[in-house]
């Protein structure tokens, strides 16, 4: 018997790009929910109890890097994986995203196939340290 695949969290304050991720990750199987606010996500997180999160950076409000952040200080934090998916491609965001804890790294625009590769590969991060 194969084991459930992770509950993933989508946190995007684009409706259209958090839906086409939804979708696309739903039609795999993997159980999905969607923020479109930092707030919202980490509302969400409490009740979700999601193993990987895919964050959205530039969010007005509370922003990605500071989601992060919360999520990875909360007692569950180290055991979920933070992906962070975003337009911003300096390195110098890279390193604020390694040093805020998140544990991978999406840049859009993305193909929604590369994305499901690095999901995949969290999901088998994940089951390693189980």
């Amino acid at each position: 018997m194969t084991e459930p695949l992770p509950k993933i969290l989508v946190v995007d304050d684009n409706e259209d790009n958090a839906n086409i991720i939804r979708d696309y990750l739903e039609a795999r199987g993997y159980p999905i929910s969607v923020a479109y606010n930092g707030d919202e996500a980490m509302a969400l997180f409490e009740t979700v109890k999601p193993s990987i999160v895919l964050l959205d950076v530039m969010m007005p409000g509370r922003d990605g890097w500071q989601v992060c952040r919360a999520m990875k200080a909360s007692p569950e934090g180290r055991k979920i994986r933070v992906v962070m998916v975003t337009a911003l491609q300096d390195w110098m965001d890279k390193r604020q995203a390694i040093e805020t804890g998140a544990d991978d790294y999406v840049e859009k625009p993305f193909e929604l196939a590369k994305l499901a590769s690095v999901v995949e590969r969290n999901a088998a991060q994940l089951r390693e340290t189980a």
